[in-house]
């Protein structure tokens, strides 16, 4: 796998837990939960892409 995107999601997951701490110690907590919700997001469209190449590779190499 490659170590940049694994890379970007940890920086991902950091910002969204720094960001999650700083407004639930500001008391927006339903901020706070769309933040992580929202960084979820994110790293689930990072890792779809990984796995459409996957499928694609995988598709070129069987000739489908």
């Amino acid at each position: 796998m490659d170590v940049d995107f694994i890379f970007k999601v940890a920086a991902v997951g950091i910002i969204v837990a720094v960001l999650n701490l700083v407004l639930t110690r500001a008391g927006r907590e339903e901020q706070a939960m769309m933040t992580t919700l929202a960084g979820l997001i994110v790293v689930l469209m990072m890792i779809i892409s990984k796995i459409n190449d996957l499928f694609l590779t995988v598709k070129s190499v069987f000739g489908l």
